[in-house]
């Protein structure tokens, strides 16, 4: 599995250190990238993929968008992925992150996406647990 993310601040960052920790415990190998030195085929040699990102002003920070189009001719078709990231006010690049990889790439994403509030990122981080069990069960 590869977690592929961008941060603007960091928090992003922490979540998908948090996802790779839960999601090794689970028996997966898991490698982490940022979206800059990350490319299609990268995505394209692994079982799943997990593609996170802050929002910024109701948007993407622009290396997450970068990267999103950089792999948009992915042939990631089927294999399970989970959209992620951090927020303080709205959450709408996560939504973004999540349409792309359903829409474009036809992926099998678990929903809802995770989504942690830079302000309160204990409780929505609670979650990483499960979510990386659905994520090595549909490995299995």
């Amino acid at each position: 599995m590869i977690i592929v993310f961008e941060s603007r601040t960091g928090n992003t960052k922490t979540i998908a250190d948090k996802l790779a920790e839960a999601v090794q415990a689970q028996g997966v190998d898991v490698e982490v990238k940022r979206g800059r030195e990350c490319e299609a085929a990268d995505l394209e040699q692994v079982d799943a993929v997990a593609m996170g990102g802050a929002t910024y002003h109701h948007d993407l920070i622009p290396s997450m968008k970068e990267f999103l189009f950089k792999t948009e001719k992915a042939d990631l078709e089927g294999k399970p992925g989970l959209a992620f990231g951090s927020f303080g006010w709205s959450g709408d690049a996560i939504d973004i992150i999540q349409d792309t990889m359903i829409h474009l790439h036809k992926m099998d994403v678990i929903k809802p996406p995770l989504k942690v509030n830079a302000w309160k990122p204990e409780s929505d981080l609670a979650e990483i647990g499960e979510l990386a069990k659905r994520i090595a069960d549909k490995l299995k």
